[in-house]
């Protein structure tokens, strides 16, 4: 591992401990030649996950897309950035426990969605609004109507 400060190749690991998330695992590195520390986080590397989009086009997952659109519709909300990390994990944990090499961007809206009908209901309805696409003011309506029942 370089050395982020001096960019030497000899660094040491002083201390390893599981993340927070249970997944990665933290390690405290110090360098040979300046001394300083630095942390790092291992991740197993898993097999890439293909994303098959609403015109058929496929890409490689991206967890920031997600993470992107979760923020957007929690924007201005009393959400926590924990809160939208835990909701993302949970979703990419839901993700990948399919075990597919490929799977379509509705299937991931919806887990987002349900998801955030949990967390939040202005976020839902957020997100719901962009992601069906609402035509009209009844479609939002209908949406809305939904979640007091």
């Amino acid at each position: 591992m370089k050395c982020p400060f001096c960019g030497n190749d000899n660094t040491r690991v002083i201390d390893s401990r599981p993340a927070d998330d249970n997944s990665s695992i933290r390690r405290r590195r110090m360098c040979d030649e300046c001394n300083k520390r630095f942390t790092t986080y291992e991740k197993v590397e898993t097999i890439p996950l293909i994303v098959i989009k609403k015109d058929n086009n496929r890409e490689q997952y991206d967890r920031s897309k997600i993470e992107a659109g979760v923020l957007r519709a929690c924007h201005k909300r009393p959400i926590s950035v924990n809160e939208v990390n835990q909701l993302v994990d949970a979703v990419e944990t839901a993700i990948f426990n399919r075990e597919e090499k490929e799977i379509a961007s509705t299937v991931i809206g919806e887990l987002v969605m349900d998801k955030l009908k949990d967390l939040e209901a202005v976020a839902y309805v957020r997100f719901a609004s962009v992601y069906r696409e609402f035509k009209d003011v009844n479609t939002f309506m209908n949406e809305l109507k939904k979640i007091l029942q």
